[in-house]
């Protein structure tokens, strides 16, 4: 008697899509657990967003994951959103049920906080001050998940000034918006410094923050993982502080996903995040 291994057809959609790492840490995960079916890159443009999410069922897939830009839009196009996803206004996860509804998850918030306590497992958000820089999807996430771990203080700065103080409106608690000019000085006596803006990836500029008046003491954090070491990671290490970057943010949101669509959550391993390290250094210049 034959026995058919467990089948999951899933992947992201994005546009561009090909960078991302998601499917080769998904199909490793498929391979370790002998499964059929495949994870694969959906090049979907902004217009093609409702078809594609409404193919799903048809098409057999058990979900997928969403990456730039269509993770607010797509909260408009499923039947259920759920509450995380609504406080940070974006999903990152549509799960197909079985009756072929659409479910809507946010799972970027629990991949960032999980990622530092891989990193430093004694942290906790209540440490001390923490600074965010940024205040767009990357921040409402970050800033939402410190906030469940209890987060006391939480200092938000962003170059347009008006956009922090709408985030820290929408979220309230222990949020307080700054101003870009005060971006160095917040950093006095913060415990965890954490830049939520795309500058310091392949292809941007670095981030104008001086870190002078950080302590040692302090963890530095980037949810940029392209490079591995963003320039103000390296600034950071160089003058001793431990610094986390945002490939780990990637890696444990995946099995949440798995979660969602099949009932188990795979581990991320050190082979595993070396694969993806591996993967990030070789498509370097």
């Amino acid at each position: 008697m034959s026995h058919n291994p467990p089948f999951l057809l899933a992947g992201v959609m994005g546009w561009p899509v090909m960078h991302s790492r998601s499917p080769l840490m998904h199909n490793h995960w498929m391979q370790q657990h002998h499964m059929a079916g495949a994870y694969v890159p959906l090049a979907i443009a902004p217009e093609g967003l409702a078809a594609a999410l409404q193919s799903l069922k048809p098409l057999g897939f058990a979900g997928c994951n969403l990456t730039i830009p269509h993770k607010q839009t797509a909260m408009l196009i499923v039947d259920e959103v759920d509450d995380a996803a609504q406080r940070i206004g974006a999903i990152s996860c549509v799960t197909v049920r079985a009756d072929g509804s659409l479910a809507g998850s946010n799972n970027d918030a629990a991949g960032f906080i999980r990622n530092l306590k891989e990193a430093q497992p004694d942290w906790r958000a209540d440490k001390g001050p923490i600074v965010v820089i940024g205040a767009g999807g990357g921040s409402r996430a970050v800033c939402y998940g410190l906030m469940q771990e209890g987060a006391r203080e939480i200092r938000l700065v962003n170059r347009h000034f008006e956009r922090a103080e709408q985030l820290a409106a929408d979220f309230g608690g222990p949020i307080q918006a700054y101003p870009w000019s005060q971006r160095h000085d917040i950093l006095a006596d913060a415990a965890l410094v954490v830049n939520t803006t795309s500058q310091g990836m392949v292809g941007q500029t670095a981030l104008d923050v001086q870190l002078h008046e950080l302590p040692t003491s302090a963890l530095v954090a980037d949810i940029v993982y392209i490079p591995l070491e963003t320039p103000f990671l390296t600034e950071a290490r160089l003058r001793g502080n431990a610094t986390v970057n945002g490939l780990g943010m990637l890696l444990h949101q995946g099995p949440l996903a798995w979660k969602a669509w099949c009932g188990m959550e795979p581990a991320v391993t050190p082979a595993l995040r070396s694969l993806l390290e591996n993967s990030i250094t070789s498509a370097l210049p």
